[in-house]
């Protein structure tokens, strides 16, 4: 049987401090969290391996973010004690409990009705968590404008949408495009303007209402 207490503190050693996270808010949190709560009980022997982890019996595709990828996105938008963010994308809500130990409040938005009741059974003692629900491509302005937002797994195009929901000088991170060469991206508003940049390779699930349209071939 696994100790799951030991899998997470090799968790944290052997795949976000060796990723460069420092920032002392997501180790801890990520020290204290029980993974294994946010998967099925299926799935508890994978909760702290280095791989996305399928959740949500019934679903499509859906998994965890490996932590190494979700540790170095949400050190990438810097959070403010203060901040709001919106997690889109929350799944079964492990992202949006690290966040919340983070922020001033965060928006969860989910679009599976599954997941959605899983991340808002989780998330009902988190204080500064909102847990809403709605298609992801959407975001959720009602709740904005947000000094951050976290995309929990991969868009095929940038997410113009969600842009507009963020706060002037606002951050947004996610995974752009599929493997192989796919790039961890981090957005920055700046008035009416978005200028992005790459900050490390990654690969993730592509998030519903995400991938581009397909082209019509003559």
């Amino acid at each position: 049987m696994t100790d799951f207490a030991v899998a997470r503190r090799n968790m944290v050693e052997g795949q976000v401090r060796t990723a460069d996270v420092t920032d002392l808010r997501i180790i801890s949190a990520m020290l204290e969290i029980p993974r294994e709560r946010f998967v099925g009980p299926a799935m508890a022997e994978l909760a702290y391996l280095d791989l996305d982890v399928p959740v949500g019996e019934g679903t499509v595709a859906r998994r965890l973010v490996k932590p190494m990828v979700l540790s170095k996105l949400i050190q990438a938008i810097k959070i403010a004690g203060d901040g709001r963010v919106l997690d889109v994308g929350c799944a079964t809500g492990y992202g949006a409990t690290v966040l919340a130990r983070m922020a001033g409040h965060v928006v969860a938005l989910e679009q599976d009705p599954v997941l959605a009741r899983s991340a808002s059974a989780a998330l009902a003692d988190e204080a500064n968590v909102t847990a809403v629900s709605g298609p992801l491509a959407d975001g959720f302005a009602q709740g904005g404008p947000y000094d951050a937002i976290l995309m929990e797994g991969a868009t095929e195009f940038p997410p113009q949408t969600l842009f507009r929901q963020l706060k002037d000088g606002g951050r947004l991170a996610c995974v752009l495009g599929a493997e192989p060469g796919a790039k961890a991206m981090l957005y920055r508003r700046s008035g009416e303007e978005v200028g992005g940049r790459p900050i490390f390779d990654a690969a993730a699930p592509l998030l519903p209402g995400f991938a581009k349209p397909l082209a019509f071939v003559f």
